[in-house]
């Protein structure tokens, strides 16, 4: 039985009562009114009083049935709200219970898509890791190539250092004499002015000059891993010659090949270690028209650089 049928049969069984209780009360009455020409005025006033009495118990009750009417309805109310909230939740569970039926329906189709995808990304990050190792290993060995690149290129710097220093040393005496000595570009250079080696228009070293370069010749002997360049430069005056020299360009090749034979010598120094150029008067140090600057750009350079060998070796290797 429902909670809203005992609410039925409750307010049924009260109204009843109240009906009995009302009769009662009305046959009071007729009896009284019956009794009134019997009794006396003692009587009636007792009667009188029960017959208050009973209206009174009759508000009462008609009060009380109209509260139990209001809480029936709050009752009814509740109830039938919990109804429509159950209504809904069996619902709910109704399409969570479909749902459920259509994941396990489906559940196998999407583990293995999902473990396929698993091992798709496990594969490529594999692949990856190899990609990333191998960079590693070939930026190891880069690092080490770079470290011997490094201390390659710093043995060269001091090897030019202290050929530089030796080179003084050998010349010493000539400073300030029409030769210069100067370290740049990682190669030393042996400047040489023409009063130091030769006459006006001549490629005869004179006996000073031969003692400078046969100086230099002992230095170059000692040092087998040096290159040497010997360039011959003129000035910008025209050199008209009918013999063997025509031009500026003649006389700064024949100075640059005499003093290579000078320096060849030194029988320690091997040929190949030597490259002659004539540069003619294109390559000045000073460009002013002056005398002085003249006498600047006429002049010999013994260009000395250390072989690259080491350090060409480790650039083909990279």
């Amino acid at each position: 039985m429902t909670i809203s049928h005992l609410l039925l049969t409750l307010q049924s069984s009260i109204f009843t009562r109240l009906k009995t209780q009302a009769m009662n009360k009305l046959l009071y009455v007729f009896t009284f009114f019956f009794l009134l020409s019997c009794v006396s005025s003692k009587k009636f006033n007792q009667l009188n009083g029960n017959f208050q009495d009973c209206e009174k118990t009759v508000q009462t009750l008609k009060e009380q049935n109209q509260a139990m009417n209001a809480k029936n309805t709050e009752l009814q109310s509740k109830i039938d709200k919990q109804v429509k909230d159950i209504s809904e939740l069996t619902t709910k569970l109704n399409e969570a219970t479909g749902n459920l039926e259509n994941l396990k329906a489906g559940s196998s189709e999407e583990i293995a898509r999902l473990m396929e995808k698993l091992q798709e990304a496990q594969t490529d990050l594999q692949k990856r890791e190899d990609i990333l190792k191998s960079a590693q290993t070939e930026l190891g060995k880069r690092s080490l190539r770079l470290q011997e690149l490094e201390e390659a290129l710093r043995q060269k710097d001091e090897a030019v250092k202290q050929l530089r220093q030796k080179v003084m040393d050998a010349l010493l005496g000539f400073n300030n004499k029409g030769l210069t000595i100067q370290e740049k570009n990682g190669k030393v250079y042996v400047s040489l002015d023409e009063q130091l080696l030769f006459k006006t228009g001549q490629w005869d070293v004179d006996p000073k000059g031969q003692q400078a370069l046969s100086n230099l010749a002992e230095v170059l002997g000692q040092n087998p891993d040096i290159n040497v360049l010997v360039e011959g430069h003129t000035d910008n005056v025209p050199m008209r010659g009918t013999g063997m020299v025509k031009d500026n360009w003649d006389l700064s090749v024949m100075r640059a090949t005499a003093v290579t034979r000078i320096l060849l010598k030194n029988k320690t120094i091997e040929p190949k270690r030597i490259t002659s150029a004539g540069r003619g008067e294109f390559f000045p140090i000073d460009e002013a028209n002056t005398p002085e600057a003249k006498q600047k750009n006429r002049r010999t350079e013994i260009i000395l650089t250390p072989r690259l060998d080491e350090i060409f070796r480790i650039l083909e290797n990279n």
